[in-house]
C-alpha cells in the first residue's frame, strides 16, 4: 500500500522541492531515504512519478525539526535526491533550500514569529554550523509576497536575509583543506576552499576558456568535463574527504574575471553539470575566495572590513555581502550574508508508492533489518524496480559511414547533447561497408531497449533498400525516433580539372567517353544516385568509383585519384569554402545561400537531378514507445538549441525536428519515390 505522509512544496532561492518535518517520516534513515526517493521519483530521469522535475535543482529535500544545539532553533538536514538514479546524498548543503526553512519552520509551529521580521537561527546538521535567517512577518505571520527579485526566478517576493555565521571549514575542519591557497593537480593551479560549501576552484583561463560560456556548452565538452572530474577526485583527496567519486562534493568552479573591482565570474557544477544558474553556498564559497589574497581568483583589493562582491552566473549574479578581518595570510571572512526569496506552492499529503521500499512488512510492523550506514547505497541499488529506468547505461549512436564525413560529423555534434539531456554517456561507433548495410543489420539485430540506435540516412533507408534487397528491412526492423534535417546534394569538382562549367564537362565528356571518374560514398548511396542522374539526363558516360563512405571519397576527390563528386552540402561546404574543392552546381530545387554564385544544376542546363539528403535515428523495432518517446523529445530539445542550429547550418544542412510518426511516413514515401527513380535509370548495383 501507498504511505501518505504531509509535505510542503517549496520554491526556495533557485531550486524547488518538498519540505518535511522530521516526524513525518520513517524514524529509520533507510527507509527515511527510499521514502525521499519515492516523492521526488529519482528511479527515472523524468521523475514523473514524483515531485520531482528531472533536475538536481528540482530533486532537492528539506528536513526541519526542533533543534537539540545550544542557541538554535531548529535544525535543517538537506538531501540531494537522485536523477535517474535511487540516491540520497546528505554530505552536501544546499543554501537555496536553506531560505525557506525559517518561513517554513514558523508556519508549523517550530518558531514563534513576531511582528514585522523573525529571525531564526538554523544549525545546518550538514555542516554543522549555524545561519541566522531573517523572514518577514508582519502582523505575526509569515508573507511570500514582497517586491524583492533574484536572478533565475520570475517576479519578484519577500527578502529572505542568510547570513553565515560559521561556515568556513565546516565539513573539512579547515578555510583551506590542503593547507595551502593554492595546488597544482593535472598541471592546473587550483584553490581547494571549504567555505559553505567544500569547492576546487580553476581558473577559466587555464582550462582554454573565456569563462562566460553557457552550461550547454560547457556540459556538451565531454573531454572538459572528464578533466574536471579527474582534478575533483585528486583535490577531494588532498583536502581529506577520501574517495569522492560517489559524491556530489567538493563541487568544481571555473572562475574568470568579473564586470569590475568587486564582482567575480563563475560556472558552477554539481558535479557533472553546469549549474544553470549558482548556488547559494557555492556564491558564498566563491566570494570568499575572491576577498581573500592568495587564491586562483582573488581579487585587486583584499580590503578590510564589510564589502559587497558580486558573483555572476549564466542567469545573472548573486551579490554576498563579507566581513573580512585581518590582512595578508591572516586575513580570515568573519561572516558573509546575501538575500534570497522564498515561495510556497502547495501544502497536503503526498502519497508515497510501496514499489521504493525494500523492506517486506508484515501487517503494521515493518521487519526489522540490520544494515550499516555505509552499505545503505548497496542496499537502495539492489532494490530498485524491475523496470529499470531508462537510460540506465551508455548508449551507442552506431554511423554508417566512415569517421570525417558529414554523416559523422553531424551524428556527433548531436550525440553531446544529447548525453547531456539524458544523463548518461554518449558514444559514437562507426560501421561503414556495404554502403551502410553493415551498421544498419548491426542496430537492427541490437536488444530493443533504446542504448542502441543508429543514424540513418537517406542512403540507408530509402536508396540502398530501393537499388538492392537487403537483409535488413528499413520500415520493419527500425523504429524512427526523428528527423534530423536535410541537406541539398553539391556537385565538385577537383580544382586541377580542366573544366569551366556544367556545359563544358558535358561538352569534354560527349567527346571523350570515361575522360573523368566520380567518386561516391557507395552504391546506393545518394552521391551514386546524383551522379547516375546527371549521366542519364547528359547522356555522358562517366565511371563510377564507390568508396566505403563520404569521407575517403571526397578526401581521393581532393587529391586527384577521382574527379568529380556529389556529397552533400554538410559535407562538401568547409572544402569549398577552404579551396580544396570547387563547387559546379547544386543538385538541387534552389540555390544555396551559403553559395549564392552557385547555379542549380537546372539553371546549368540539365534538368532531373534533385538529390535532397535527409538525416535521422532508428531504434531497433520492438523498442518500447515511452523509450522512443524519450528519445524523441531528447533529440528535438537538441534541435532546438541556436547553437546546434547555427552549427548545421553554417555546414549547409537545414534543421528540421518531427515526431516518430512523421519521420516513420517520410521513409515510406522515399521508399516508393527513389524505387520509381531505379526503374526509370535502370540502375543497377555494378
Amino acid at each position: 500500500m501507498n504511505q501518505v505522509i504531509p509535505c510542503v512544496l517549496m520554491r526556495a532561492g533557485t531550486s524547488r522541492g518538498p519540505f518535511f518535518l522530521r516526524e513525518w517520516l520513517p524514524a529509520d534513515d533507510v527507509a527515511r531515504d527510499e521514502a525521499l526517493i519515492g516523492a521526488i521519483g529519482a528511479s527515472d530521469l523524468l521523475q514523473v512519478d514524483g515531485v520531482g522535475g528531472g533536475s538536481t535543482l528540482t530533486s532537492k529535500v528539506a528536513i526541519v525539526s526542533k533543534s537539540k544545539e545550544p542557541g538554535c532553533d531548529v535544525d535543517y538536514l538537506f538531501a540531494q535526491v537522485g536523477v535517474g538514479q535511487r540516491s540520497v546524498d546528505t554530505r552536501p548543503n544546499c543554501g537555496n533550500m536553506l531560505s525557506g526553512v525559517a518561513p517554513f519552520a514558523i508556519e508549523q509551529g517550530l518558531v514563534r514569529a513576531q511582528d514585522g521580521e523573525t529571525v531564526v537561527r538554523v544549525f545546518n546538521v550538514n555542516t554543522r554550523s549555524r545561519i541566522d535567517v531573517t523572514v518577514q512577518t508582519p502582523g505575526g505571520r509569515v508573507t511570500y509576497e514582497g517586491e524583492t527579485g533574484i536572478d533565475g526566478v520570475a517576479g519578484t517576493a519577500a527578502p529572505v536575509r542568510l547570513n553565515f555565521l560559521d561556515a568556513w571549514g565546516a565539513v573539512t575542519g579547515s578555510l583551506f583543506p590542503t593547507g595551502r591557497r593554492i595546488d597544482t593537480f593535472g598541471g592546473l593551479a587550483v584553490t581547494c576552499i571549504d567555505a559553505a560549501m567544500p569547492l576546487v576552484i580553476l581558473r577559466a583561463s587555464e582550462l582554454g576558456l573565456t569563462g562566460r560560456e553557457t552550461p550547454a556548452v560547457l556540459d556538451a565538452d565531454r573531454a572538459l568535463l572528464d578533466r574536471i572530474e579527474s582534478i575533483r577526485l585528486a583535490a577531494g583527496e588532498a583536502m581529506g574527504m577520501g574517495d569522492v567519486s560517489g559524491s556530489v562534493v567538493p563541487k568544481p568552479v571555473i572562475a574568470s574575471e568579473g564586470d569590475d573591482a568587486d564582482s567575480v565570474t563563475s560556472r558552477y557544477f554539481t558535479p557533472r553539470r553546469c549549474h544553470a544558474s549558482h548556488a547559494v553556498t557555492g556564491a558564498i564559497g566563491v566570494a570568499t575566495a575572491f576577498a581573500l589574497p592568495g587564491t586562483v581568483i582573488s581579487g585587486a583589493s583584499h580590503r578590510g572590513g564589510t564589502r559587497g562582491i558580486s558573483v555572476l552566473h549564466p542567469q545573472g549574479r548573486i551579490d554576498v555581502e563579507v566581513t573580512v578581518e585581518g590582512t595578508g595570510d591572516g586575513a580570515s571572512v568573519q561572516r558573509a550574508a546575501l538575500v534570497r526569496t522564498a515561495r510556497k506552492i502547495l501544502q497536503g499529503d503526498l502519497h508515497i508508492p510501496s514499489y521504493v521500499y525494500s523492506r517486506h512488512v508484515e501487517g503494521d510492523r515493518p521487519m526489522k533489518r540490520l544494515i550499516a550506514p555505509a552499505v545503505a547505497a548497496a542496499v537502495l541499488a539492489a532494490s530498485a524496480p524491475l523496470a529499470m529506468a531508462f537510460p540506465d547505461k551508455t548508449i551507442t549512436i552506431v554511423v554508417p559511414t566512415a569517421a570525417g564525413g558529414g554523416n559523422d560529423a553531424m551524428a556527433r555534434t548531436i550525440a553531446q547533447r544529447l548525453g547531456a539531456l539524458l544523463g548518461q554517456t554518449v558514444i559514437v561507433d562507426n560501421r561503414a561497408g556495404a554502403n551502410g548495410a553493415i551498421a544498419c543489420e548491426y542496430v537492427a539485430r541490437a536488444t530493443p531497449d533504446g542504448h542502441t540506435l543508429v543514424f540513418g540516412y537517406i542512403g540507408t533507408h530509402a536508396m540502398n533498400p530501393a537499388l538492392q534487397k537487403l537483409r535488413y528491412d528499413p520500415v520493419a526492423d527500425f523504429a524512427p525516433i526523428g528527423l534530423v534535417g536535410y541537406s541539398p546534394t553539391l556537385m565538385v569538382a577537383n580544382n586541377t580539372v580542366p573544366v569551366k562549367d556544367v556545359k563544358d564537362l558535358v561538352a569534354q565528356l560527349k567527346a571523350k567517353p570515361d575522360k573523368y571518374t566520380y567518386a561516391s560514398a557507395g552504391n546506393g548511396t545518394a552521391p551514386h544516385y546524383a551522379a547516375e542522374l546527371f549521366k542519364l539526363s547528359t547522356g555522358v558516360v562517366m565511371l563510377g568509383a564507390p568508396y566505403k563512405g563520404a569521407a575517403p571519397a571526397i578526401s581521393d576527390t581532393i587529391g586527384g585519384q577521382t574527379q568529380f563528386m556529389f556529397p552533400s552540402l554538410f559535407t562538401a561546404l568547409p572544402h569549398v569554402k577552404s579551396g580544396k574543392l570547387r563547387a559546379f552546381a547544386i543538385a538541387g530545387p534552389a540555390r544555396s545561400p551559403l553559395l549564392p554564385d552557385v547555379p542549380t544544376l537546372k539553371e546549368a542546363g540539365v534538368s532531373g537531378v534533385e538529390v535532397q539528403q535527409w538525416y535521422g535515428f532508428f531504434a531497433p523495432a520492438k523498442t518500447p514507445k515511452a523509450v522512443v518517446d524519450q528519445l524523441n523529445k531528447a533529440l528535438n530539445q537538441v534541435l532546438a538549441e541556436k547553437d546546434i542550429v547555427k552549427r548545421m547550418e553554417d555546414h549547409g544542412a537545414t534543421v528540421e525536428s518531427s515526431t516518430p510518426e512523421q519521420f516513420g511516413a517520410l521513409v515510406k514515401g522515399e521508399i516508393v519515390k527513389w524505387k520509381a527513380v531505379v526503374q526509370q535509370a535502370k540502375l543497377t548495383v555494378e
